[in-house]
């Protein structure tokens, strides 16, 4: 059987390439890195990781939990390494990002229906591909696309926050705590009003990577990056990053005016990044103002906040719901890409363009899970969103219909995960060939 091409070995591409190799088709994984790399990545590490370490919130009661038992349920790969690299986070799935990379590029590298090429594509290939290329999409092969469907791109800044190592930081001026009462899995750092109003005014002052050029870029506002939030106001950080709501200072009793928070990086504990500090900024004056931060006087940052160009398709213009584009047959796009936010959601969508090529080489259309599910609704919303003005979207509650009757929010929640989840399981059951493994799981979630 010829192999189909995954372009991008990312989460998305990973994924992707998991779900043909399970379905017993050969696929050919091309990646850039390192050969070429990124202004972001520093490894060539499949499913790097550059940003936030989170998968986003679990439970019930959160959308991306619902995505990620979806994907459970499914067998999904980067799925199975973020549990074997799980570290503690409270209520989400975080992970330690070297050993989630290494799990899954073991694991597809050794696999012998995967053929690993390192080397940038420049053209679309020919057969069945899926592009899974990522927010920094090479500007050779946008140019193909853009030549192939036109200029139906967009693009947005990015920023990742500055991670500092434990041991540097100053324990007695911290407390550790979770927001409203959750597992005291963060590092809380304190300010007073005074302390805040001086970072405040650094904050505004300190010099960016991009000059006057800033005041131009359109930020995605998941993750605008911390010294954008300051310019919109004194009070926008109070409202974001910094907000002290749910954190009691156990040494006062009460909140503070602001708080830093810092989340555990790897499993070992030793390195924690700024929760929500995304930023651009030259890195001394990173070093500058995380130094003022108390507790953070003497850290030692072992990766500094970077920000980069990210490109994506308009969804709603060139793919259908089943991420195939409208215009070319057995073309697929996921990830970033394809118009999605985050980690869970590349991931996921790496699924279903692989699911889907999977079933072009076998002869089979294309198939979407249900609305009532969180993909679903994540790529309907892809499909058939407004094009003006189209920016890329995560998991949230909006993307799947409204349950009837008067519940509060959270049962109105729990509720609407137990019918996404269960018409995933159907559908997953349902599915003719069979994802070793998935049937039996979405069986026994009663589906």
């Amino acid at each position: 059987m010829e192999r189909v091409n995954v372009v991008g070995a990312g989460l998305a591409g990973s994924e992707a390439a998991w779900t043909l190799v399970r379905l017993g088709i050969p696929v050919r994984l091309y990646e850039m890195r390192p050969l070429r790399m990124t202004p972001a990545h520093s490894t060539g590490g499949f499913a790097e990781i550059v940003c936030s370490n989170s998968l986003g919130g679990e439970g019930p009661a959160n959308a991306k939990g619902l995505l990620q038992a979806e994907m459970r349920l499914l067998g999904s790969l980067v799925m199975e390494a973020a549990e074997e690299a799980r570290v503690p986070a409270g209520g989400a799935l975080a992970v330690d990002r070297e050993a989630f990379s290494h799990l899954i590029t073991e694991r597809l590298g050794q696999h012998p229906l995967v053929e690993v090429v390192r080397e940038e594509v420049a053209e679309v290939p020919e057969g069945l591909t899926v592009l899974a290329t990522g927010p920094l999409t090479s500007e050779p092969l946008a140019e193909a696309l853009r030549r192939r469907f036109g200029d139906h791109f967009l693009a947005y800044y990015d920023a990742a926050s500055p991670i500092v190592l434990y041991e540097s930081i100053d324990l007695s001026k911290c407390f550790r705590a979770g927001r409203y009462g959750q597992s005291a899995d963060y590092l809380n750092c304190p300010l007073t009003e005074e302390e805040y109003r001086r970072f405040y005014q650094a904050l505004l002052q300190a010099e960016k990577h991009l000059g006057h050029d800033w005041e131009k870029l359109e930020f995605f506002e998941a993750c605008v990056p911390v010294e954008e939030l300051a310019r919109r106001g004194y009070q926008t950080l109070l409202f974001g990053p910094m907000k002290p709501v749910g954190l009691k200072d156990p040494r006062t009793g009460r909140e503070p005016f602001a708080v830093v928070q810092l989340r555990q990086e790897d499993k070992a504990g030793r390195m924690w990044s700024l929760v929500g500090f995304q930023t651009g900024l030259k890195w001394p004056e990173q070093k500058r103002l995380i130094q003022m931060i108390p507790g953070l006087e003497g850290a030692e940052i072992v990766r500094y906040g970077v920000m980069h160009r990210n490109t994506y398709l308009n969804a709603p213009r060139l793919l259908w719901e089943t991420l195939e584009f409208r215009a070319q047959e057995g073309l697929f796009a996921a990830g970033v890409l394809a118009g999605v936010e985050g980690y869970l959601e590349s991931a996921a969508t790496g699924f279903l363009a692989g699911l889907n090529a999977a079933r072009r080489a076998l002869g089979l259309s294309p198939v979407a899970p249900p609305e009532e599910s969180m993909l679903g609704g994540l790529v309907r919303y892809l499909a058939t969103a407004n094009p003006e003005g189209f920016q890329p979207m995560y998991a949230n509650w909006g993307l799947v219909p409204p349950l009837e009757g008067r519940m509060g929010k959270k049962e109105k929640r729990e509720a609407m995960y137990r019918r996404g989840l269960g018409a995933f399981a159907a559908w997953l059951s349902a599915l003719r060939p069979p994802l070793p493994g998935a049937r039996e799981l979405a069986e026994a979630q009663g589906g």
